[in-house]
């Protein structure tokens, strides 16, 4: 019996909806639930209109949405794929990430464009203008994406869609790590969906489910797709994946933080010689975690988007991923289809009902398989000091036949200058012996753009290979820039962040791209004592102040005899007034002593 991964069922779903893309407009919505290890659950929503070329040219937005569509117009973007990501996706637990990572972005916001311009110039003006009007659409900081901030990748990336004219389109892409994802870019992605999360998958978005998930991606990509010259429909798909866990989500809102179970309500081990009244090894467990979409999303799917077919139905709206023998509950007035893989079974929702599914707390007796990545990559930052430092990228290839063709694309900060002259490249193989190689012998070709200072950053793009069961290791050296203390953040001890890298898998067998990005990285600068500033602002304040006081004093006030005070103070209307003043008392007081 042939077996499928989750993320070949992904690209699956996407071929067969590919077949009407050249149909009239139309609008499809499709959630997929696949419980993964250590009680995690993914949720894997999809959302898929088409408008034709003529109609989104003369602006009859139907499903696709005005506000995008008009900004794509007045920067005269062909072709746009927007990231919204946090979290890390454990590879080692979960398997291969959805959609082939092609879904999925860098750690904060990603965006890359097809720009159509008459030269690099106008390109980037017209990028600006992107990144900025989609900063107010999303709610992001994407009007922070500069030149600093901005790449053209050569071999990295290529269009998903199809153009009739790709000799005039320039690729611009950016990336800002440090962008912190929340609700403020929820509710705009909702609101470009034709149900703007009133009814269908959406009514399951819930903020604080969704930015609680260990891992979440928000995606939007827009593309032209051209059958023929005349045949052309504007195709745009919003996605959103996550990785949730089961006990977590189920916990009540009023009881966010968990609080320990008491020592009778624990399972232990007790076949444990150290187990005792105040020792406790968790028991392992042999069935799986119950849940329901109600406990895990907090609340019910609301019936299915009318916008989705003819007739108010979609076929196959709701995707579940478990073995067949496994006990699964759903609505009454849906209708259930297993598939012949023996794990994959969708529903067919009821229009207008609400749909829920509950799986009880069974044995485990035929577990999901999960496939091994293709690729492992980890990269960190090595060495020590204020000055230098190292990068290091690892590259494992779990296949034991198969060597593995990749494009690593780093983009990295103007004030981090590496030096390509150090690449070095260390090979271990299956018998675990480590050996020093020349970088030439894997690296089949490089691009390289330096950096200019305050004015673009870093672009490196290597094509190079892995051979099977074998761990390949790229360092090499880089030098820290001093920055004017103007360029400062507040948070400056906490480190600069980053770009993730990208890694382009080309020998897949599916003619989808697969891509895998790593993790963030936080580089600490020579950072100056900010508290010395303050203290010579203080200390010079004060010294100009004594010597200006000093200094003004001799200038305005005359220094005089105690007598000459006294005459000019007669002189004065003040000294006059006081005379009479003591010359009545004088008299008060000397017919007072007559009397006595």
């Amino acid at each position: 019996m042939t077996t499928f991964s989750f993320p070949l069922l992904l690209a699956l779903a996407v071929t067969l909806w590919s077949f009407n893309v050249f149909a009239s407009t139309e609008y499809h919505e499709q959630l997929f639930l696949q419980p993964l290890p250590q009680s995690s659950l993914l949720a894997s929503f999809n959302f898929r209109s088409n408008t034709s070329q003529q109609s989104f040219d003369n602006q009859h937005f139907q499903y696709f949405p005005r506000a995008l569509g008009q900004i794509l117009q007045y920067a005269n973007a062909k072709e746009l794929h927007l990231r919204f990501t946090t979290g890390r996706w454990d590879a080692e637990s979960w398997g291969p990430r959805p959609w082939g990572g092609s879904k999925e972005g860098g750690t904060g916001v990603e965006l890359w464009a097809w720009i159509d311009a008459s030269d690099d110039d106008e390109a980037f003006a017209k990028w600006i203008t992107l990144t900025q009007s989609l900063s107010g659409l999303f709610c992001a900081s994407l009007n922070f994406v500069d030149s600093t901030r901005t790449t053209r990748p050569v071999v990295s990336f290529e269009p998903t869609g199809n153009h009739r004219n790709a000799e005039g389109l320039h690729l611009l892409h950016g990336t800002l790590p440090g962008e912190v994802v929340c609700t403020e870019n929820l509710t705009p992605f909702l609101k470009l969906l034709p149900c703007k999360g009133k009814a269908g998958i959406s009514t399951l978005f819930d903020g604080h489910k969704l930015f609680d998930a260990a891992w979440q991606s928000m995606s939007v990509d827009m593309r032209p797709m051209c059958n023929s010259e005349d045949d052309c429909v504007i195709q745009i798909e919003q996605t959103v994946d996550m990785v949730l866990d089961i006990e977590r989500s189920k916990r009540p809102r009023a009881n966010p933080i968990p609080r320990p179970l008491a020592n009778e309500f624990l399972a232990c081990d007790t076949s444990k010689p150290y187990n005792s009244e105040d020792s406790c090894y968790p028991l392992e467990k042999t069935t799986d975690d119950a849940w329901s979409m109600s406990e895990v999303f907090g609340r019910t799917l609301n019936g299915v988007c009318p916008l989705t077919g003819p007739d108010g139905t979609n076929e196959h709206s709701v995707c579940l991923r478990v073995p067949h023998e496994k006990q699964v509950f759903i609505s009454e007035g849906s209708r259930e289809v297993k598939k012949e893989d023996g794990f994959t079974r969708c529903f067919n929702l009821a229009p207008g009902q609400p749909f829920d599914l509950s799986i009880p707390e069974q044995a485990v007796n035929t577990p999901v398989p999960l496939e091994d990545p293709i690729l492992n990559a980890e990269r960190t930052i090595v060495g020590h000091g204020q000055e230098r430092g190292g990068m290091r990228i690892i590259f494992g290839n779990p296949s034991n036949t198969t060597a593995v063709d990749f494009i690593l694309f780093e983009s990295l900060p103007w004030f981090l200058r590496p030096y390509i002259h150090t690449l070095q490249a260390t090979i271990t193989g299956r018998d675990g012996i480590t050996t020093d190689i020349p970088a030439s012998d894997l690296v089949t070709s490089t691009f390289y753009r330096p950096a200019i200072d305050r004015e673009r950053g870093t672009q490196l793009e290597i094509a190079l290979s892995v051979p099977a069961a074998s761990t390949v290791t790229l360092t090499y050296d880089f030098e820290k820039a001093i920055l004017r203390y103007t360029e400062y953040p507040p948070d400056a001890n906490r480190g600069f962040n980053v770009a993730p890298a990208v890694i382009r898998i080309l020998n897949t067998a599916d003619s989808a791209p697969v891509y895998i990005r790593s993790t963030s990285l936080l580089l600490p600068l020579p950072t100056p004592d900010f508290s010395m500033p303050y203290n010579v602002i203080i200390l010079t304040s004060t010294v100009i102040a004594l010597a200006f006081g000093t200094v003004f004093n001799i200038l305005v006030r005359r220094v005089v005899s105690v007598d000459e005070a006294a005459a000019l103070g007669a002189q004065t209307l003040k000294g006059r007034i006081l005379g009479k003043l003591v010359a009545i008392r004088d008299k008060v007081r000397s017919k007072g002593t007559k009397v006595d």
